[in-house]
């Protein structure tokens, strides 16, 4: 467990090695360490650098030997319980970074510590976190992109804070997707989803939304682009590994040409393919077209095998999902939510004039056009 053994060396070491100690002081910064650096430092370790532990956990979603968690529980020991873990007589012990760490699974777990004091206490808290977070990226991002050049999963760091209270209207639409998702998460079967409908209705809003609202039960987002699912095969290779997570694949505004090949891997992906989905992963993607593949052109809608092939990928997704124009009540409705988020009310008559006028002078009513309203008002309103 080479986390451990760096651990170690630095408990031997930090009060006589002045660079030790400037490289801690460093990480500090960088990390947004705060309190006792040797005990946050060593916390921080081991919820960002995989060890046997947590991979082990994370492998077998959740399970882990008797014999390893005593092995566990021996280096936890020698680690938390030294001279060093509670001190209080230098700069070291309560020291305040410029910028916090605002993580929540690591702000959790240094809270959830700070109350135990056990061996056996603190070995079941972090085998908890494991279970509950993972480790390193996977624990601290919501979402992640793939990098083509890396063949890695990369964490997004702003990824949007939307929630589904925020998007007005749409119920019948939040409870389908919400109960499909649950099941997922509760490993129920469950079925990819293919969200439809005019731009700006909300379709990846509801997306973004439901893994934002179950980050803290293991769910996680991937967003691929359509050039990228030559490789969803390596993409599900990967978070076949992490058994304790549950992941959406997201390709968001999806549509293909006839011509466009990309579509016959993502095909394969959801059924018929020498590799099956994994358990873990779900395919989620939205679109402004109901049948994901555009007809060549007329003579084609008479072609039986043309006609197959078009509507096939569609209807391989179980759950479609289908997002219509807001109403004229519910764009206004959309307005005032926003405008309340800033502490700003209008009477109902401003509200409706200003907010038809804007309409008309843009791209329609939906959900995209009361944003864009909301922040041509709160730009202009000084």
């Amino acid at each position: 467990m080479n986390t451990f053994k760096e651990l170690i060396v630095l408990r031997n070491f930090i009060d006589d090695e002045n660079i030790t100690v400037a490289s801690l002081v460093e990480i500090a910064e960088r990390a947004g360490l705060s309190g006792n650096l040797y005990r946050s430092y060593i916390i921080y370790k081991l919820a960002h650098e995989p060890n046997l532990i947590s991979t082990t956990i994370e492998r077998t979603g959740g399970k882990i030997g008797e014999s390893l968690r005593e092995i566990f529980k021996h280096d936890i020991k020698i680690l938390f319980f030294d001279k060093f873990f509670y001190a209080e007589q230098n700069f070291l012990a309560n020291y305040n970074p410029t910028v916090k760490n605002n993580s929540e699974s690591f702000n959790t777990l240094m809270s959830k510590l700070d109350n135990l004091r056990g061996v056996d206490e603190i070995v079941d808290a972090l085998i908890e976190h494991y279970k509950k977070f993972g480790c390193g990226d996977i624990a601290d991002y919501r979402a992640f992109r793939f990098d083509e050049t890396t063949k890695n999963l990369i964490g997004i760091k702003y990824f949007e804070t939307i929630h589904l209270d925020d998007l007005i209207g749409y119920a019948h639409q939040k409870e389908l997707l919400t109960k499909n998702t649950n099941a997922f998460i509760e490993h129920k079967p469950a079925n990819n989803v293919l969200l439809v409908g005019a731009r700006g209705t909300g379709k990846s809003s509801s997306v973004k939304a439901l893994v934002n609202e179950n980050y803290t039960r293991g769910l996680r987002l991937v967003q691929l682009t359509k050039p990228q699912l030559k490789y969803l095969p390596a993409v599900m290779e990967t978070l076949r590994n992490f058994a304790g997570k549950r992941f959406i694949i997201f390709l968001d505004d999806l549509s293909f040409d006839e011509s466009e090949s990309e579509y016959k891997y993502l095909k394969s992906a959801i059924e018929g393919g020498v590799e099956s989905l994994p358990q873990n992963v779900l395919i989620y993607a939205t679109s402004n077209r109901r049948h994901l593949i555009r007809e060549k052109d007329f003579e084609d809608r008479y072609n039986d095998d043309s006609v197959n092939e078009t509507i096939s990928l569609s209807d391989r997704f179980g759950l479609i999902v289908h997002y219509y124009p807001p109403s004229q009540n519910e764009y206004l409705e959309i307005i005032q939510h926003m405008l309340k988020k800033n502490d700003i009310e209008l009477d109902a008559e401003t509200l409706r004039l200003e907010g038809l006028r804007w309409e008309m002078s843009h791209s329609g009513r939906n959900g995209r056009t009361a944003q864009q309203f909301v922040k041509n008002y709160l730009g202009n309103k000084g």
